[in-house]
Order: C-alpha cells, then sequence, then structure tokens
C-alpha cells in the first residue's frame, strides 16, 4: 500500500445511482434453509418465491395485530 495517493482527478458520485436497486443477501440459518427448500421443492418453486410468500404471510399477521 502506498503512502499516499492522487485522487486530484478523481470524481465524486461518479457511480452514484439514485434509482439503483440492490439485492442484499440473506443468510438462513440451516434448519430454516432446510424448512425452506422442502417447500420449495414440494411446490416446484424457487427457495426467494417461498422466502417471499413466508414473510409476506408474517406481514399480513403483523398487520392485522396493529
Amino acid at each position: 500500500m502506498r503512502k499516499e495517493y492522487d485522487f486530484s482527478k478523481g470524481e465524486r458520485g461518479k457511480f452514484y445511482r439514485a434509482n439503483m436497486k440492490l439485492n442484499i443477501p440473506i443468510y438462513l440459518d440451516e434448519e430454516v434453509s432446510t424448512f425452506v427448500d422442502q417447500i420449495a421443492s414440494k411446490k416446484g418453486l424457487d427457495r426467494s418465491s417461498v422466502v417471499n410468500d413466508l414473510l409476506r404471510g408474517n406481514i399480513k399477521i403483523a398487520e392485522t395485530m396493529e
């Protein structure tokens, strides 16, 4: 690593995109992952769809409790 770096030609915000949508990875515990995989294989869906469906169900429950 250098002692000094020259940023005089740098451009602030060059790669910034205001409407950029990030897909942040979510790490599941092993038992949860196994459960989701079992449901996904039974329904013929991918893991993301199963997790989204489960979370949507929890959102509905939480909204009705308010």
